[in-house]
């Protein structure tokens, strides 16, 4: 069972505000996550080949090739907060 303090380190990292009820509702769905994982482990999966779709999915990526960008004052001019012609970003608290 995954309790309040492993649900609040989580939120920490994803830098998530969560509620008392929210952490309680979390600490349940991943608990329940992980049980499902647990069963998943006890399979025999020998033989079966890695998925990456559940179905056959032909050419589902296009080719990358090179093609023109936004103009950047374009892009910034959505941004919440602009320093030196590019985003700025709050600096990730110590601890």
């Amino acid at each position: 069972m995954i309790d309040r303090e492993q649900v609040l380190h989580v939120a920490r990292l994803a830098r998530l505000s969560l509620s008392d009820d929210e952490v309680q509702q979390m600490a349940g769905e991943l608990s329940k996550v992980l049980g499902h994982i647990e069963k998943i482990a006890e399979l025999d999966l020998d033989g079966v080949p890695p998925t990456s779709h559940v179905v056959e999915v032909p050419n589902a990526l296009r080719p990358d090739e090179p093609r023109p960008s936004l103009p950047r004052d374009v892009v910034l001019a959505a941004a919440p907060a602009v320093a030196d012609g590019g985003f700025l970003v709050p600096s990730p608290q110590a601890g």
